[in-house]
């Protein structure tokens, strides 16, 4: 019961922080003014964002080449909080600086891209460390809550809301601070887990540790390490490689629709507050389509293997996973977005602000899918978000560009269908070619198989009183690696390992390895089955 009133709290504050961050991004990136280099024909853009997505990539990169001491330090708590207050200071700079001039754009991009960056990468570390079941729903319901926020503040004209929203960086890092645990120098920094199982009681987790082994620990216990077969691992980063390429297309649609709703000097997208409620309206049929989909406890299980046969016994059906269905629908709002545009514009219909809305809903559907690809390759949930963050913003600040270059060459009035056309078939490439919802089905099975294996290696440990070095074999064990296997693994002797799982053995009363294997698939399927 303990643990789950923690576990209960953990979700809350993550949802309330989750909707700070998201509502500041949402606000920052989509409330100001369209700013732009230069004057005349040749001035480009949405400067402002395009700056801000390259200092968030830098700040990406920093993380992925830094050790795991220096990860941790740049974002452990204190830190988090100075993130909070340059964000904060970021910005106000238009308002100090007139907002016009190029010197006022860098530092603003500069003061926001950087620590925005850090933050988005400590929130990753911060779901990682929840089991998916809570996860997920709380990327959907934290965005939500965040537009919901944005949308009171541009509706409603009360003098000073807009500061509000500046404010929020400060409820963000307030709400990490409850996702942190001690570390061993009196600091606080976020658990780098890329979630999974509760703890077993004893306070071990079968869960894996993302960072690399210190010089004599054991070794760190992966996911990717326990899949099956080598054609499990192939597929895996196969998906992944497929997953990046089409993650940087939707980016590119996306910046390409940047140049597309505005001119300089006028608010960046005009049709915002349509939009965060298209978004706001994704979400709750995205929670719905998550309770249906498999992260649901109470709910029916899904397939997940080709044992399991349709209903006429005629052959047999295809696993699903929780998120391929909200991926399809967000590609769906997506892409009748840029149908309305050309076609329904002149009635007053909002396409970009449908387009908008689905890129929105897609940005929450791959924050999702980060967290999914952390906890099957068993990295920092940190580094996973900057992997895929990295690829959006890539395409996006190409988009951009490219968005400007179009608008500079072309120089008519057909210019702006050209960009349309340009991005949609971006996003069309992508779904169709690239990652598809196949490909996607496939990695939401692998994670949701992965998560119910964990839950019910933690749930036996727990049940059998295991130890916590028993409860670390136990995995291994479960996956029929040789004595040999796990030794090498752990940086112990055969001999130590094979006392181990004869006490495995003694406390989950199973007379041999086969019998302990048989023991794990029926707590899974006593798991599924709730």
């Amino acid at each position: 019961m303990g643990a789950h009133r923690h576990g209960g709290r953990a979700s809350l504050s993550a949802v309330a922080g989750f909707a700070c961050n998201q509502g500041f991004v949402f606000s920052l990136f989509y409330m100001g003014a369209n700013r732009a280099f230069g004057d005349g024909v040749l001035s480009f853009e949405r400067a402002d964002l395009f700056g801000t997505l390259l200092f968030m990539m830098v700040s990406f990169a920093l993380l992925r080449v830094a050790s795991p001491k220096a990860r941790g330090a740049l974002l452990a708590r204190p830190l988090l909080w100075c993130y909070a207050v340059l964000l904060v200071l970021g910005s106000v700079v238009p308002a100090l600086s007139g907002g016009s001039n190029s010197a006022g754009l860098v530092v603003e991009a500069a003061l926001v891209g950087l620590p925005a960056g850090l933050m988005l990468a400590a929130w990753g570390r911060a779901l990682g460390g929840l089991p998916l079941a809570r996860a997920l729903p709380a990327v959907f319901v934290g965005s939500a809550v965040g537009a919901t926020a944005c949308f009171a503040v541009a509706t409603v004209p009360v003098v000073g809301a807009a500061l509000v929203l500046k404010l929020l960086p400060l409820g963000s890092a307030w709400a990490l601070k409850g996702l942190s645990r001690p570390a061993g120098d009196g600091g606080d920094v976020l658990a780098p887990a890329s979630g999974g199982a509760e703890p077993a009681s004893d306070g071990s987790s079968c869960g894996e540790r993302a960072d690399g082994p210190a010089k004599g620990e054991p070794a760190p216990l992966s996911l990717r390490a326990l899949l099956a077969t080598s054609a499990e691992r192939e597929q895996t980063a196969r998906l992944s490689l497929k997953m990046a390429a089409g993650t940087v297309l939707f980016g590119l649609a996306a910046g390409f629709m940047e140049t597309y709703g505005s001119d300089p000097g006028m608010a960046s997208t005009p049709a915002f507050p349509a939009t965060l409620l298209l978004f706001v309206l994704f979400c709750v049929a995205a929670m719905q389509l998550l309770a249906t989909g498999g992260l649901d406890p109470e709910g029916a299980p899904s397939g997940v293997g080709p044992a399991d046969a349709s209903a006429d016994g005629s052959a047999p059906s295809e696993p699903e996973g929780p998120l391929d269905g909200v991926y399809r629908l967000a590609v769906l709002v997506m892409m009748a977005g840029f149908l309305f545009v050309p076609v329904l514009g002149e009635f007053g219909v909002p396409g970009e602000a449908i387009v908008l809305a689905g890129y929105l809903g897609l940005s929450a559907v791959l924050e999702s899918l980060f967290l999914v690809m952390a906890r099957i390759t068993g990295q920092d949930a940190a580094l996973s978000f900057a992997r895929g963050f990295t690829a959006l913003f890539a395409g996006e600040v190409a988009g951009i560009a490219l968005g400007n270059v179009i608008d500079v060459v072309s120089g008519t009035e057909q210019t702006p269908y050209v960009v349309v056309a340009c991005a949609g078939l971006a996003a069309l490439y992508a779904c169709l070619f690239l990652f598809t919802e196949r490909d996607f089905r496939a990695l939401s099975v692998i994670a949701r198989e992965a998560d119910r294996f964990d839950d019910a290696c933690a749930l036996i440990a727990s049940e059998c009183g295991l130890s916590k070095r028993e409860a670390e074999i136990l995995p291994f064990a479960l996956k029929g690696r040789t004595g040999e296997r796990i030794a090498a693994e752990f940086f112990i002797s055969k001999s130590t390992v094979d006392t181990h799982l004869r006490r495995i053995y003694g406390k989950c009363g199973v007379h041999g390895r086969q019998e302990l294997i048989d023991l794990g698939e029926r707590t899974e399927r006593r798991l599924s089955g709730r």
